[in-house]
């Protein structure tokens, strides 16, 4: 059989072929409940901490919930590796002078980076109400963070809107008095369509916002729960990821390089559009995320630890 082939129909190189290596990423991780859950923490980070990213950091439960243990985790990156930490602190059931407390033990655990949040309310559906003697939200958080000690501060950005914003526009503006009020960054909530993210960015570019809006990317480990954490935070999830993720709850394998295809797509195109940061949430596990680096050109590099440098 013979195949027509003219010269403008044939494909051109592969998606990944000959990236020049110039991403640059970051990871989040969870405090860890368990000794196994800190174990697997523990690998992901050893795995990923070759790819040497800008920075790994560490969530804040609900209400405060998992303060201690975000505390641990993180001075325990700031100790042992040559990773910088960022921690990540809200507004949620804390006076200013308990938040004022925590940022100082950071600041004297070495730590420099916080991810400064308004944070979700302690009960499912609940809305955010301000404690009394704290801050209303996450450009107070900055400010105040910002007269207490000279920190690197990462805010959140919402491509497909706050859930809790009255609108698009006040959405945006709620961004920018974050960004004035002195963080360095937004990363954005996850998203699953590069036009979301680009058609936010034309957003951002017209108000006159200047700083990095990072991408976040959630590669779907669990399709289910994923759709639970989109449905939570406005993120739109096409029916076309339904359709890919059926049958496979008995297919892990499977399921992992369906996940691995479409995040790495999305990444691609994101990477043709011009991005070069990428923030992975990676739910603690390293494989997906990567696997996506090294396809974005990525390489692991030889790691030393802390304590062997010290010596």
């Amino acid at each position: 059989m013979t195949l027509n082939d003219p010269a403008q129909d044939r494909p051109g190189p592969p998606l990944y072929a000959d990236l020049a290596g110039d991403a640059r990423v970051s990871f989040e991780f969870f405090p860890p409940k368990t000794e196994k859950m800190e174990a697997q923490l523990w690998s992901a980070i050893e795995t990923l901490a070759p790819l040497a990213p800008k920075f790994v950091s560490v969530t804040y439960g609900a209400g405060g919930s998992t303060r201690e243990r975000t505390h641990n985790t993180v001075a325990r990156i700031a100790r042992d590796t040559m990773l910088a930490a960022a921690a990540h602190l809200t507004c949620v059931a804390a006076s200013k002078d308990e938040i004022g407390e925590i940022a100082d033990a950071y600041w004297d655990a070495g730590v420099r980076h916080i991810v400064a949040l308004r944070g979700d309310p302690p009960e499912v559906g609940g809305t955010f109400e301000p404690h009394p003697q704290g801050y209303t939200g996450a450009a107070d958080l900055v400010e105040g963070l910002m007269k207490r000690h000279p920190f690197e501060i990462s805010v959140s950005a919402y491509p497909e809107v706050h859930p809790d914003a009255a609108s698009a526009q006040s959405d945006l503006d709620n961004l920018k008095r974050k960004l004035d009020a002195g963080a360095t960054r937004a990363i954005t909530q996850f998203f699953f369509s590069p036009d979301a993210y680009f058609r936010f960015m034309d957003k951002v570019g017209a108000a006159g916002i200047t700083a990095d809006i990072v991408p976040g990317i959630m590669p779907v480990s669990n399709f289910a729960a994923t759709r639970r954490m989109a449905a939570m935070c406005n993120t739109d999830v096409p029916q076309w990821m339904a359709r890919l993720f059926e049958g496979l709850d008995d297919h892990p394998a499977s399921r992992q390089l369906v996940s691995a295809t479409i995040a790495a797509e999305l990444c691609r195109k994101l990477y043709e559009g011009g991005v070069r940061d990428f923030h992975f949430y990676t739910l603690n596990r390293a494989e997906l995320s990567f696997a996506i680096c090294h396809l974005l050109g990525l390489r692991a590099k030889a790691v030393v630890a802390q304590s062997e440098e010290a010596a």
